[in-house]
């Protein structure tokens, strides 16, 4: 079997003396994991770095085994890496999620277009909610690809499309204000920014609104996809939220009172 083309590294494992182990993630075949010859050698450590992109070529000879992989570098994500601490985290995350949700070999071109799409909002934008909201964004993408999308057309007691405000945590569907109110406790939040229409073309949501959007998916990856995953897979996940968690609190002292975030 034999594969070239453009990929995003997601993750590099040293392998032996001086070979890696590497993920990737390409448009049409998925995710490709291969033997890199020199990967954790100094050459090729930088080039290996999650976020980069690369043009990769794969050959194996059983389809069963691992594959011999050949990288080079065609553009780096070192302004990411060596940027905010939030871009750092978000850019951790979002490459391990992809190389632990995704199942070998089988594409899905919408997730390597969507995560292509976070990585150029993070090098492209200096907001960092736009990097934060548009993580945010690929996870609920990630989740429908994988079977387990969230159902927000329409309210799932009233069958209401306006004014969604909730989600159920156990049938995935949006609940409306006014039916979700008397068991907001037990619902989780679902921001205007994640529904059609949510907020017009060049604003990004307030941290409070970003912070809702991270619990709301993060429940769904936690039930449905990472399930028994080892707790370190979510360290990033966990600087994340720490990082959002402070710019909401720190703006929200600053700000007036009634004044929104």
């Amino acid at each position: 079997m034999h594969w070239s083309g453009s990929a995003i590294i997601l993750s590099m494992t040293a392998h032996g003396e001086s070979g890696a182990i590497v993920r990737v993630l390409t448009s049409d075949a998925g995710l490709i994991a291969g033997y890199v010859r020199g990967g954790s050698g100094r050459r090729l450590r930088p080039v290996l770095v999650p976020g980069n992109r690369v043009k990769a070529e794969w050959r194996t000879r059983v389809e069963s085994q691992l594959g011999h992989m050949t990288v080079e570098l065609d553009h780096s994500a070192a302004p990411i890496v060596w940027g905010p601490r939030l871009g750092t985290a978000i850019l951790d995350w979002a490459t391990a999620l992809t190389a632990a949700a995704l199942p070998e070999r089988q594409p899905y071109p919408t997730i390597h277009e969507a995560l292509s799409g976070l990585l150029t909002v993070m090098e492209a934008s200096a907001e960092p909610r736009a990097w934060a909201a548009t993580l945010v964004r690929y996870e609920l993408i990630l989740l429908s690809e994988l079977g387990f999308g969230l159902d927000l057309t329409h309210c799932v007691a009233t069958g209401a499309t306006e004014d969604l405000a909730f989600v159920s945590p156990k049938s995935s569907q949006a609940v409306c204000r006014e039916a979700g109110l008397p068991y907001a406790a037990r619902l989780l939040p679902l921001p205007a920014f994640l529904l059609p229409g949510g907020l017009p073309a060049g604003q990004w949501p307030a941290w409070s609104a970003i912070a809702d959007g991270l619990k709301l998916t993060g429940h769904f990856l936690d039930r449905d996809i990472l399930v028994g995953r080892v707790q370190s897979l979510w360290e990033a996940r966990h600087r994340i939220e720490s990082i959002v968690y402070r710019e909401h609190n720190e703006n929200n002292s600053s700000r007036p009172s009634g004044n929104p975030l």
